[in-house]
C-alpha cells in the first residue's frame, strides 16, 4: 500500500493495543473533537443520583466518561499503524448499608442510567450481607458546577494524522542518516473527558490530555552481528501537541553530550543523538563490577522513584490489599508512627496532583476531592502515605489525599499513585559541580530493565546511557551496567541533590495495578541526585 493511500484509510484503523479499552470502537479522526453535550451529562447524572437515593443509598457518585486514545506507530520508512479509539459510558458507585455497590452502562439515556443506579444499590445491599466492615467516608464539600482542563496550546487530537506521520518519518530518516540500522517511533495521545457528580453536591467537568513520543534506535555491527539500542529520552507529559514543537531554547546540554529537555521535546535531535550513542555503545567497554558513587539523571531516576517510593507508599499496598497481584510494602504503618528513617536528610518526597504539565495533574480526583500537595518523606523521615476517602480514617486523617482514579467509566475507582517527586536540593548545585566532586562513579541516563521484590525492598535497575566518572571528570561510555539496592539503604545513600534549575519531570504513561487490571499515568520529578557506594553489577551474558 502506498503511504498516501494508507493515510487516507488509517484514521479508522483498529489493531491490537497494549492496553485495550472496554467497549471501545474505532472512530474517524473528526469525531475526536466532538465532546458530549453538557446538558445531557447533567441530566444523566441527576437521573442516577435520584434513582440511587430512592433505592436507599446514603451516598452516590456518577462518572460519565468519554475516553479517547490515538496511537501513530512507524518503523524506518513505513507506517505500521494508526489507531483511534473511543469508549463512552456511565459508571455509578453507591454506598448503602455501609458497603459499596457499582454498576455501569454504555447507554446514554436517563432510564438506562437510573436502572444502573438501582443495580449498584442492589449490589451494595447484597455485599452488606457478607461483610462486617463498614465504609467510613472522609467528608468532602460539594463544589457545585465547576470545570477544569489541562492547560494546552494545541489539542493533539486536532493535529492531522498526516502531520504526525510526517514528523515520525522525518525522525526516522534523521536517525538512519546518522548511522542507525533500525528505528521505530510512536506518538501516544490520550484525552479523558470526565464528568463527575455526587450526592455531596458536586458537578465537575474535566478535560485531561496526555502525550508521549517513545522511540528506539538500533545500531548493528555488520562484521560481528552485535547490536545495541538506545531508547528515546522523552518524558510522557500532561500537555498538548506543543510538547513536540519545542522552542530551541527549551533544550539544553548536559555532560557527556546528552541533550536535556524541560516541558518540550525535540524528537528529531534526540533521534540523531540516539543513533550516535547506539554506535558508541557497540565499542564501549563492559563495566567492572563493584561499588560506585552514582550520579542519576531525572530521565533515569523517575523509574527508581516510581518503584521504590511511589508504590510502597500506596496505602492499599501497605495494608495488604494488593498482595495477590502486585505485592505488599515494607513501609508499614508502624514505621510511620515510629518516625522511620526512609532516606537521608537530603531527601524529601512530595505527592502532588497539581504540578503543571505532569501526568497526574487534575482539578479533582474521581471521588470529587480537590487536587492537593503533601509530603510523603520529609528530610528523610516517613511521614505519610497516599489515601482515598474511605482510607483516610486509617491514617487518622479527616480528609482524603485525592488519590482515587479509574481508567474507564466501566471500572471502579480505587487508590492510585499521585505524582511523587524528589524535591530539589536547597543549596545551589549544578550537574557539573556534582560530577566534579565524584572520584569513582557512574553517570546514568534513561530508564532500562528492572526488577523489584513483592515488598519493594530489594531491587535492580538498568538504564540507557552509562558514563564513567574518574577524579571529577567523565572519561568514557560504559556498557552492561545495573545497580542493586535495598530501598532504605539506597535512599539513605543519597548525599546530594541538584537545585531547582535542573528539576525535570519524567514518569510512567502505562502504570498497571489492581485486579481486574487498570492503567494510570503518573509523573515523577527530580533534579540530578548523587548516591554513594552503590553496588554495581555487570549484566553481560556469556553465550559460551
Amino acid at each position: 500500500m502506498q503511504r498516501r493511500d494508507f493515510l487516507s484509510l488509517s484514521a479508522a484503523g483498529l489493531a491490537g493495543l497494549m492496553l485495550p479499552m472496554p467497549f471501545s470502537r474505532a472512530i474517524a479522526a473528526e469525531e475526536l473533537l466532538s465532546p458530549l453535550d453538557p446538558a445531557l451529562k447533567k441530566r444523566l447524572a441527576d437521573a442516577a443520583l435520584a434513582a440511587a437515593r430512592a433505592a436507599g443509598a446514603s451516598y452516590c457518585d456518577v462518572r460519565i466518561g468519554r475516553y479517547l486514545q490515538q496511537h501513530v506507530v512507524t518503523r524506518e520508512t513505513r507506517v505500521q499503524n494508526v489507531v483511534n479509539l473511543e469508549s463512552t459510558g456511565v459508571g455509578i458507585r453507591v454506598l448503602r448499608d455501609g458497603t459499596w455497590g457499582f454498576a455501569a452502562t454504555s447507554r446514554l439515556d436517563a432510564d438506562s442510567v437510573a436502572a444502573a443506579a438501582r443495580e449498584a444499590a442492589a449490589i451494595a445491599r447484597a455485599n452488606a450481607q457478607v461483610g462486617d466492615a463498614r465504609v467510613e467516608l472522609a467528608p468532602v464539600r460539594g463544589v457545585g458546577e465547576v470545570r477544569w482542563a489541562t492547560p494546552l496550546r494545541v489539542n493533539g487530537m486536532a493535529v492531522p494524522i498526516r502531520e504526525k506521520v510526517d514528523l515520525l518519518l522525518d525522525v526516522n530518516a534523521a536517525a538512519l542518516a546518522a548511522g542507525a540500522s533500525f528505528v521505530n517511533s510512536t506518538i501516544f495521545l490520550v484525552n479523558e473527558q470526565k464528568y463527575f457528580a455526587s450526592t455531596d453536591g458536586s458537578y465537575i467537568d474535566q478535560d485531561i490530555h496526555r502525550i508521549w513520543a517513545p522511540m528506539t534506535v538500533t545500531a548493528v555491527d555488520s562484521d560481528s552481528g552485535r547490536f545495541r539500542s538506545r531508547n528515546g529520552l522523552s518524558a510522557p507529559m500532561g500537555m498538548g501537541y506543543e510538547y513536540l514543537t519545542p522552542d530551541p531554547a527549551e533544550a539544553f546540554a548536559l555532560p557527556a553530550g546528552v541533550i536535556g529537555y524541560r516541558n518540550a521535546y525535540d524528537m528529531r535531535a534526540d533521534a540523531i543523538a540516539a543513533a550516535a550513542q547506539a554506535k558508541e555503545k557497540l565499542a564501549a567497554p563492559s563495566v567492572r563490577p563493584g561499588r560506585y558513587d552514582l550520579v542519576l539523571d531525572p530521565s533515569h531516576l523517575a523509574l527508581t522513584i516510581h518503584e521504590s517510593v511511589g508504590h510502597p507508599l500506596e496505602l492499599d499496598r501497605v495494608l495488604g490489599y494488593e498482595a495477590n497481584y502486585a505485592g505488599t510494602s515494607f513501609a508499614t504503618l508502624d514505621k510511620r508512627d515510629a518516625g522511620y528513617r526512609f532516606a537521608s536528610d537530603q531527601v524529601t518526597f512530595v505527592a502532588d496532583r497539581t504540578e503543571p504539565h505532569s501526568l497526574g495533574a487534575v482539578g479533582y480526583d474521581d471521588e470529587g476531592v480537590p487536587a492537593r500537595q503533601w509530603d510523603l518523606i520529609r528530610d528523610g523521615i516517613l511521614v505519610d502515605y497516599q489515601a482515598t476517602r474511605d482510607q483516610a480514617h486509617i491514617l487518622g486523617h479527616d480528609a482524603s489525599h485525592g488519590c482515587s482514579y479509574a481508567d474507564s467509566w466501566s471500572s471502579v475507582q480505587f487508590q492510585r499513585m499521585p505524582n511523587v517527586s524528589l524535591a530539589p536540593g536547597r543549596s545551589p548545585l549544578s550537574v557539573e559541580e556534582m560530577i566534579a566532586g565524584v572520584d569513582d562513579g557512574i553517570y546514568i541516563h534513561g530508564r532500562g530493565s528492572y526488577s523489584i521484590d513483592q515488598q519493594r525492598y530489594n531491587a535492580q535497575f538498568g538504564g540507557q546511557l552509562f558514563y564513567e566518572i574518574k577524579n571529577g571528570k567523565i572519561t568514557r561510555m560504559l556498557e552492561d551496567v545495573a545497580y542493586q539496592m535495598r530501598t532504605p539503604e539506597f535512599w539513605n545513600a543519597c548525599s546530594a541533590v541538584c537545585d531547582e534549575r535542573d528539576y525535570r519531570l519524567n514518569g510512567s504513561f502505562f502504570d498497571g495495578k489492581g485486579q481486574p487490571a487498570q492503567v494510570s499515568a503518573v509523573s515523577h520529578g527530580s533534579s540530578t541526585a548523587r548516591f554513594d557506594g552503590v553496588n554495581v553489577i555487570n549484566t553481560a551474558r556469556s553465550l559460551g
